[in-house]
């Protein structure tokens, strides 16, 4: 029989903590933390402290709490993401090879996307999308293709709360939801100084079986580069390929990969 929660070691009580989160629960105030895990809210405040101060748990700008980027580090470790990674790295290496800026490959979390795989060398610009980082989906050009296929519930938890990261940021539900229909309608999408100033980056879906969009790959770039869509018809060759080699290698199902 499993201990109460206030009876456990201290790991117990931290592992209490970090399985109230779900994908019901990606985002939880204080008391909900305390009270999913069963611990005083006192213990829960310690508990969750640690954890933040650990970069397994961090903290909104709203105050409530969702799994940090250490726990994120762990798990790009896991089998799955890890042979998405294999199959893709190649065909992200000959992208990179065209003109070496960042390239990356993520998948849907919640409300956010995960990067699984990034290649830089040193110079491409310094930028927050290295790999196990969780970007938001309305300010990245990987976000938003991701975001774009996503169903009506995801549209809806994102547009309405659209966290202002630079001056170009998109927080205008309207503005953003116009823009959405466009990557979709245009099969790419661009953003420029939307999360970083001067970084620009592109995006495509990379599809699965039926053609369900089940990532994103993307290049990040200077906003000084005057031709950033130069590289959308390259990202869609390159992700048609890879989307065919997915589906061999049996990940072509989105829920595998998330």
């Amino acid at each position: 029989m499993d201990k109460p929660p206030e009876t456990r070691s201290v790991t117990g009580r931290a592992f209490a903590v970090l399985g109230t989160f779900s994908t019901k629960h990606r985002r939880q105030s204080l008391s909900s933390i305390a009270r999913r895990s069963g611990l005083p809210l006192t213990t829960a405040h310690r508990l969750v402290h640690d954890l933040e101060r650990e970069s397994a748990l961090v903290r909104g700008a709203d105050g409530d709490y969702e799994i940090g980027r250490k726990i994120w580090d762990l798990g790009i470790l896991a089998s799955v993401h890890a042979e998405l990674r294999e199959v893709a790295l190649p065909y992200m290496e000959d992208i990179y090879g065209l003109g070496n800026d960042a390239v990356q490959i993520a998948v849907l979390d919640g409300l956010r996307c995960l990067i699984v795989e990034r290649i830089a060398g040193s110079r491409t610009m310094s930028v927050q999308s290295r790999p196990g980082a969780r970007l938001p989906l309305h300010a990245s050009g990987v976000g938003k293709v991701l975001l774009a296929y996503g169903n009506h519930d995801l549209h809806v938890a994102v547009l309405t709360s659209l966290e202002r990261y630079t001056a170009q940021t998109i927080t205008d539900p309207a503005k953003l939801s116009e823009q959405l229909k466009a990557v979709k309608s245009q099969g790419f999408a661009v953003t420029d100084a939307e999360l970083e100033d001067g970084a620009r980056s592109v995006a495509v879906p990379v599809r699965g079986k039926g053609g369900k969009v089940i990532a994103a790959l993307g290049v990040v770039l200077p906003s000084a580069h005057a031709e950033a869509q130069r590289m959308v018809p390259v990202l869609q060759v390159t992700s048609a390929a890879l989307s065919r080699k997915l589906v061999e290698a049996g990940l072509g199902v989105a829920s595998r990969l998330h």
